[in-house]
């Protein structure tokens, strides 16, 4: 795998624990100076496994691949390819025009696990969903009958699915540090209260359209996590 640095037309700006983050190098073209627009990134998948915010040894050959084919896979699916209504993302052209010849903004040594996207204004919370009782949710319901402060009924056993699938969101903590569970009125202290909803609004949305098709194909999905940002627009 090539050095995050060494990417014609981009230059390396952030690394975390699996992805590595460019912007357009104007020294070093033609990405920028040729006609790419204001305000892109690429986000390149590695092959490192990350688990518990550590990061593992070795990595797995052709994991930034797999991981990139099935975002694009999701992002096309919830922008409507699953009949459901279109759902925003960060993705942007892969190539532009440069007079009449065509550009690729995606360098050839990280082809297949890179995606072109937009830089938006990031949301501080991490917007979490749960469909299923289940680890660090079941020791919590073990000891006080709640998850994240939300009551459930009693009786359920460790991996049962919930009666409804619940929004319980979580401060994005600096780097190195562990994300905190929050309450909704606290998400409502960082984003506003139209924000908030919002954010739980289309975070239960995508959640149950994903776990649908998971389900159809024999995969439950016991809970995930969505990221959201703000451009110009809103």
């Amino acid at each position: 795998m090539s050095s995050p640095e060494d990417l014609p037309g981009w230059r390396h700006v952030y690394s975390g624990k699996v992805r590595d983050l460019f912007v357009p190098d104007a020294s070093t073209g033609p990405v920028h100076g040729d006609g790419a627009p204001e305000g892109r990134m690429l986000v390149v998948a590695s092959d490192r496994v990350s688990a518990f915010d550590h990061v593992l040894s070795p990595g797995i050959p052709g994991k930034g691949t797999l991981l990139t084919t099935l975002s694009l896979w999701w992002f096309d699916r919830l922008a409507g390819g699953d009949g459901g209504r279109g759902i925003p993302n960060h993705l942007a052209a892969t190539a532009v025009l440069a007079g009449d010849d065509r550009v690729d903004l995606i360098p050839d040594a990280v082809a297949g696990r890179a995606m072109v996207v937009r830089n938006l204004d990031m949301l501080p919370v991490e917007c979490v969903v749960r469909g299923y009782l289940t680890g660090s949710g079941w020791l919590e319901y073990v000891d006080n009958g709640t998850v994240c402060g939300i009551r459930l009924p009693e009786g359920l056993r460790n991996g049962d699915r919930l009666p409804a699938p619940i929004f319980t969101p979580a401060y994005k903590a600096p780097l190195g540090e562990h994300d905190e569970n929050i309450s909704f009125e606290q998400t409502v202290e960082l984003v506003g209260a139209e924000r908030a909803e919002q954010l739980r609004d289309v975070s239960l949305e995508i959640y149950e359209r994903a776990a649908r098709t998971a389900e159809r194909h024999g995969v439950i999905l016991a809970d995930t996590k969505f990221e959201f940002g703000i451009d110009d627009a809103g």
